[in-house]
């Protein structure tokens, strides 16, 4: 076995190797662990590239182990039964109506969670696994069903949708927001101004009122959005509101506008999928997120019927 690399195999990877293994088909084995027949082909061919030998011969009627696949599968067997024994690890739902959904901590914390009850329970039970990461992780390969994500475009090897653009405008606490007071955009350049990824927002906010901004040193950064509005909160600067992942900030007067002009933000919110054909619980929760989006019902048609 080659193993010139120091890299670990991926539990989801030994995972399809077991349940091709043990139903003798890569489709039965993708219906076992609710992913696409090429998920876990891919998977294989994945760990015969680690391994550097084959692990599975084809056939007409599907898969048999070959010597050295009967030998790693004996391995395999024991591992994960000892893991089950002296382990309390959680154990991930599966199932027809599992649907894994994938999504950045801001958005899943702001926009799903509020919802989660609704996407999972209307009209229909759905039992949806998060996965909260910042990766554009490759969905196929991870088993995932469909992402929501904030972005510029489209991103190749995926099947996109626009869900819907956000106007953003400035916000603080309501103890900086007195001392700011009305007037002209560029007093806010007086005060601390806190981005998330990138400055694209404030840019694209001051540029519609005719002001030029350029990130400065007192100006504040914080990669996750929740962290935004938490500094806004604690008066550590000025932020920009991001409907609807601030409306029940907003509400509950933890944070407060400071200035009623808007823009539009260029970064909006997208839902992804893998290509190929969606497995019908995905085309399910596809459905409930673009009602809860509004997204109109001909694009998200065009959504899950798009091949390419």
């Amino acid at each position: 076995m080659d193993h010139s690399s120091n890299q670990i195999l991926p539990l989801e990877t030994l995972r399809a190797f077991d349940a091709a293994a043990r139903t003798g088909s890569f489709s039965a084995a993708a219906d076992k662990l609710n992913l696409t027949h090429g998920a876990v082909s891919r998977q294989i061919a994945k760990l015969e590239g680690w391994l550097g030998l084959k692990v599975f011969e084809r056939n007409a009627r599907g898969v048999t182990l070959t010597n050295e696949g009967n030998r790693l599968h004996l391995r395999t067997t024991e591992a994960f039964a000892l893991i089950s024994v002296n382990s309390d690890h959680w154990v991930e739902p599966r199932g027809t109506a599992v649907v894994r959904l994938a999504s950045i901590p801001s958005v899943s914390g702001l926009w799903l969670m509020p919802r989660m009850a609704a996407l999972e329970n209307n009209p229909t039970r759905l039992r949806i696994v998060l996965d909260v990461d910042n990766r554009q992780a490759d969905l196929a390969d991870e088993g995932i069903d469909l992402s929501v994500r904030c972005g510029r475009g489209r991103i190749p090897g995926r099947i996109s949708v626009q869900l819907f653009e956000e106007h953003i405008f400035p916000i603080a606490s309501p103890g900086l927001a007195n001392e700011i007071g009305q007037g002209d955009p560029a007093r806010l350049l007086k005060f601390p101004l806190i981005n998330d990824s990138d400055a694209s927002g404030w840019r694209a906010w001051f540029a519609a009122q005719e002001v030029d901004y350029r990130p400065r040193p007192q100006d504040r950064r914080f990669e996750d959005y929740n962290l935004v509005l938490d500094a806004a909160a604690h008066g550590l600067g000025v932020a920009l509101a991001r409907p609807p992942l601030t409306q029940d900030q907003l509400k509950s007067g933890r944070i407060v506008a400071v200035d009623d002009r808007v823009a539009l933000n260029p970064v909006s919110y997208w839902l992804d999928r893998p290509v190929g054909r969606p497995r019908a619980a995905a085309a399910d929760l596809a459905r409930r997120i673009a009602e809860q989006a509004g997204l109109a019902p001909e694009k998200l048609d065009a959504f899950l019927q798009d091949d390419n």
